[in-house]
């Protein structure tokens, strides 16, 4: 009994700290080039409030360069709605996998 109850105590604590059970990691940025950008609307309460600055994203881009999904990473709330539109419809090189890319959308002074 005691060899069985060792055996689990070791099996979990190797299962929990190799990480198996949690997601495949992200592969790395593979720095596709964006053959069409589409640039975002301006909220025009960011407008009103003249609000500026950078949403950063990451966007998993299937093979045939559409992008597929986006998650954020940062920026201000009144601005990644518009930012995470505006890349849904960018387009990047074709390649021969799914990447995920690293993106920045800026808002200035408009």
């Amino acid at each position: 009994m005691h060899r069985s109850v060792t055996f689990v105590v070791v099996a979990l604590f190797l299962l929990t700290n190799l990480g198996v059970g949690q997601s495949a990691p992200t592969p790395p940025n593979s720095d596709r080039k964006v053959t069409l950008h589409v640039a975002p609307d301006y909220p025009e309460l960011a407008r009103r409030m003249q609000i500026h600055g950078v949403v950063k994203l990451e966007a998993t881009v299937r093979p045939n360069g559409s992008v597929k999904s986006t998650r954020v990473l940062g920026g201000n709330p009144v601005l990644v709605d518009a930012a995470v539109a505006a890349v849904g419809k960018w387009k990047f090189e074709p390649a021969q996998a799914e990447t995920t890319e690293l993106v920045q959308v800026a808002f200035g002074s408009q």
